[in-house]
């Protein structure tokens, strides 16, 4: 017999589960069938496709190759300062993504280091260059977050031991902390590809938003909502659902195994 707290709870998830579904559901009962198929197999929405994906996959690539070091070194060492790191690299987490946008925007254009940039023949503005900075920036602290979660688990005597019996700090790292991590890891990353996917705000102020160029599928739905393309851009913003789906069904599924 369930009690009447526990009945309470339930129900309040029950209705916030049912409210998210009802919402997001709703984006697929707007286009029709043959112009959800006519936006899907377009040439604009094959480009904004491999344009997210390719661009997404790099940038999840090197957030977690820099993300895995520094959530380990702010789990692991004191510093000076190393309260002051956290809260900026927790900053991004707290304002819109616009305002990334836009630091990035300045910093990289003519206000900030763009003009000596391009006096050496590099832009990182209004190319795919840029939307992968963009997509870096925006997932960086989040996989920070989980993994240094991840690492505040690991009791550090299993380390300890491991440096006992001879392995290198490197050693002990690769061998011993990465395998015990490893269902953060997977969670961070996975949180880390979705997140670059669905990145908009500040894709669009760096890439420039510019058809079919820096078009990726979140720049697509707001590009053809401009416009006036209905059904472009309900398939670009299914299509982020449906990938979005995939990778936490993914996450959740490995997760629930492992244990």
């Amino acid at each position: 017999m369930r009690s009447k707290f526990e009945i309470g709870f339930i129900g309040i998830t029950v209705f916030i589960t049912l409210l998210f579904f009802l919402v997001i559901g709703s984006m697929f009962l707007i286009p029709s069938f043959d112009g959800f198929l006519n936006a899907l197999f377009s040439e604009e929405m094959g480009f904004a496709i491999s344009l997210t994906l390719y661009t997404s996959v790099i940038s999840a690539f090197i957030v977690m190759i820099f993300s895995i070091p520094t959530a380990y070194t702010l789990s692991r060492y004191d510093f000076p300062l190393k309260s002051i790191f956290k809260v900026i690299l927790d900053l991004p987490m707290a304002f819109p993504e616009i305002v990334v946008g836009i630091a990035l925007l300045m910093f990289l254009g003519a206000n900030g280091i763009g003009s000596f940039l391009e006096s050496i023949g590099i832009t990182f503005v209004f190319n795919e260059t840029g939307i992968i900075i963009a997509q870096f920036f925006v997932a960086f602290p989040y996989a920070v977050k989980i993994m240094y979660s991840a690492f505040e688990g690991i009791d550090s005597r299993y380390e300890f031991v491991s440096r006992s019996l001879g392995y290198s700090q490197l050693k002990t790292f690769i061998n011993v902390t990465l395998p015990m991590a490893k269902n953060g890891l997977f969670a961070g990353a996975i949180i880390t590809l979705a997140r670059c996917i669905g990145t908009f705000a500040s894709v669009l102020f760096v890439g420039g938003g510019i058809l079919m160029k820096t078009e990726t599928l979140a720049v697509s739905m707001y590009l053809n909502l401009s416009t006036g393309d209905i059904d472009l851009a309900i398939t670009s913003g299914i299509l982020l659902v449906i990938i979005s789906l995939i990778t936490i069904a993914v996450m959740e599924k490995y997760i629930d195994n492992s244990y």
